[in-house]
């Protein structure tokens, strides 16, 4: 998984979010990834606002997918040696779109 040799950045992550997903426990699944595919699933919320990356153009959408509990936190942090850095690059872009309103049109969560 690291993208750059000797790389630790991977073991670091997830020992992160083994430390997280102790302290927090598993959270609940946010609303728009619950099943939507049953009767009454639309009354609960489950699905709304659910964005299907596949059907965009750049194969990704700026959603949140972890429990509230857990949002926000960092788990990956790639080195600026090797692919990580471009790695890097990447994964600032995609979450500068991270943290608006899903619902209010202006951004994704």
């Amino acid at each position: 998984l690291a993208t750059a040799p000797k790389s630790n950045r991977v073991t670091v992550g997830l020992e992160g979010a083994g430390a997280d997903a102790r302290a927090a426990g598993t959270g609940l699944v946010p609303m728009h990834l619950r099943d939507a595919h049953y009767k009454g699933a639309a009354d609960l919320g489950h699905g709304d606002g659910y964005e299907y990356p596949h059907d965009d153009p750049a194969g990704w959408v700026a959603q949140q997918y972890r429990p509230t509990e857990v949002e926000g936190n960092t788990y990956y942090d790639p080195s600026v040696h090797g692919f990580e850095a471009e790695v890097a690059e990447r994964m600032a872009k995609h979450n500068d779109g991270l943290h608006d309103d899903p619902l209010d049109g202006g951004g994704k969560q």
